[in-house]
């Protein structure tokens, strides 16, 4: 009798916990949902809806980044349902990352998305602009209510899986330029002197 109640207790407290990890993930997405719809990006939540409907949204992972098109960009594409999940996931970086961690890195800073093997290229201009592969970040750091991040950008990042490594990308790489090269003037030595 003390076994049998002993595995029912076990197996009540189990699924238990991962409700509470699962729940402490939604509070934070709805969280940042919120933030995100105060802003008006509100076709990249429907889009967040649809996915974390379809998928269990821990998959996003806790600490994330969203880099979210304006509703006018969203109009423009076409995303089918089948490839929802790789748009959202090559739109979002795994680590919450403000604008300021964002604008600090290197110029040619290579950061991985949440889609694996696809990584996004930062670099800045003359003015201190940020842009991600080609998207300026437009709205930065709208999201403060949760550990999730987000920043708005005029373009929508393309999803290709062209960044192959045997294994993760790490946060911060980037390609070394070389040094400029120094001309100097020849000049011929004089016989004689």
């Amino acid at each position: 009798m003390g076994l049998n109640f002993f595995i029912l207790f076990l197996l009540l407290i189990v699924p238990s916990s991962k409700s509470t990890a699962t729940h402490v993930n939604q509070t934070a997405l709805q969280a940042a949902m919120a933030d995100m719809r105060s802003k008006s990006y509100f076709g990249f939540v429907i889009l967040l809806k649809m996915l974390t409907d379809t998928m269990n949204s821990t998959a996003l992972g806790h600490d994330i980044t969203f880099l979210m098109p304006g509703d006018r960009i969203l109009s423009d594409i076409s995303i089918s349902p089948n490839r929802l999940r790789d748009f959202l996931l090559s739109h979002s970086i795994p680590k919450s990352l403000t604008f300021q961690d964002i604008g600090h890195m290197p110029d040619g800073t290579l950061i991985p998305t949440s889609l694996p093997e696809n990584a996004i290229r930062v670099s800045t201009d003359r003015r201190s602009r940020v842009f991600i592969n080609n998207a300026q970040i437009v709205a930065p750091n709208l999201c403060l209510s949760s550990s999730i991040k987000c920043h708005g950008i005029n373009g929508v990042l393309p999803n290709k899986r062209r960044y192959r490594s045997k294994g993760p990308l790490p946060i911060h790489r980037s390609r070394a330029r070389p040094a400029p090269v120094k001309r100097t003037r020849w000049i011929p030595a004089t016989p004689g002197v």
